[in-house]
């Protein structure tokens, strides 16, 4: 093995100097509230799985079936011969529910706001971006030929400064719901000035679709918009949704321009088969009767905790999502709540700077429809219990 540069064990060092280091843990068995981590038994808050669908019987049932259907692979891109028939009615599935032209499917979130943004950017226009969006959005915007400027978190006036100094045809981006934090962007304002400066609106839902709307169709229904107000929205899949992967809904022109100019979109290989008819068959759950009694499951366990934490001295996040985050400030700290929870059989895992400005490390506690009143007593027991000394 030849020597590696200095630079490298430095950069180490000085990650494990600040508290900064990560390294995966192994999850043995399904996604539930319910896990074995390194062969000790926990009960989960830090899974995106919001409806408890990536074990659901009925999708575990649609894998089965599609495999002997469909095959694994799909081989080659989307524009050689990746697109199947699953893909296609995937596609339509989501265009109808959602109320859009046309959808694009990407393996996943990450690659779809890459592939957006930097075919969307141009060095004659400007990227305007909330400061918390998410790291792909931003990688998008550094891809693109486009100056990156950056506005202060949900603030409309600051973005509208931008923007009215930003040529016609400037991208406008952000997330939905924000991924550390648990807030919602006003997306209706926001859209109200994108449209007054003739800017392009592109909305990151991935933490919004499924589960967040009255319909499950994520933060551009509690505002009461469609494409005819945000013309680009990217969702995922690996989320409230329960499997894998992502697309953006659009217009018939903007699908065209994507599939043309979208990087990953042309040059990688389309998703599994298999991964998109199970997609179709949750996207078809989440629009039952039963998709709708998850998403109010989910609600009430949100109403329940945020009521329980009324009564500790814990700075809990305003966020009327599943992402409730408990600001603690120092890495050092946040690792040793962290730790202490665990002693008590819950596994949360603490959100530490790149991934969230220095100074605000936490604890990301998400709530899913699948954990029981029990479950999130046992948290805020174990809570009380980590505070630090």
């Amino acid at each position: 093995m030849p020597k590696l540069p200095d630079w490298i064990e430095s950069s180490l060092l000085e990650r494990q100097q600040s508290n900064l280091m990560r390294a995966p843990v192994v999850l043995a068995g399904a996604q539930t509230p319910q896990v074995v981590m390194d062969g000790k038994p926990y009960v989960a808050f830090c899974s995106n799985d919001y409806l408890g669908l990536a074990n659901h019987p009925r999708l575990i049932k649609a894998l089965k079936q599609s495999v002997d259907e469909c095959g694994v692979g799909s081989g080659a891109s989307h524009l050689v011969i990746g697109h199947t028939s699953s893909h296609e009615k995937l596609e339509n599935e989501i265009a109808q529910w959602l109320g859009c032209e046309r959808v694009l499917l990407f393996s996943a979130g990450y690659m779809a706001n890459l592939g957006a943004v930097a075919a969307l950017g141009h060095k004659t226009r400007d990227v305007i971006s909330d400061k918390l969006n998410h790291a792909s959005l931003i990688d998008g915007a550094r891809l693109s030929d486009s100056r990156l400027r950056r506005y202060v978190h949900n603030d409309v006036a600051s973005c509208e400064r931008l923007l009215k100094k930003s040529l016609e045809g400037s991208l406008l981006i952000t997330d939905g719901v924000f991924s550390m934090d648990g807030d919602m962007a006003p997306l209706a304002n926001l859209s109200s000035i994108a449209q007054k400066y003739n800017a392009l609106m592109m909305v990151d839902d991935a933490h919004g679709i499924g589960c967040v709307g009255r319909l499950g169709k994520g933060s551009m229904e509690v505002e009461g918009l469609d494409f005819n107000d945000i013309p680009l929205l990217m969702g995922t899949f690996g989320k409230a949704i329960g499997t894998a992967g992502a697309f953006v809904a659009t217009s018939n022109v903007m699908a065209d321009y994507l599939t043309q100019f979208a990087r990953p979109y042309i040059y990688t290989t389309a998703m599994s088969p298999v991964m998109a008819s199970i997609t179709c068959e949750s996207v078809s759950l989440l629009q039952s009767g039963e998709g709708e009694d998850l998403r109010g499951k989910l609600e009430s366990n949100i109403c329940y905790f945020r009521r329980k934490m009324q009564s500790f001295p814990f700075d809990l996040m305003s966020s009327p999502t599943a992402i409730q985050p408990i600001l603690i400030g120092e890495s050092s700290v946040a690792l040793e709540m962290s730790e202490k929870l665990k002693h008590k059989g819950i596994w949360c895992a603490a959100i530490r700077p790149p991934t969230v400005p220095v100074g605000s490390s936490r604890l990301r506690i998400t709530l899913s429809a699948s954990h029981s009143i029990d479950d999130i007593d046992s948290l805020i027991n174990a809570l009380e219990y980590s505070l630090p000394s």
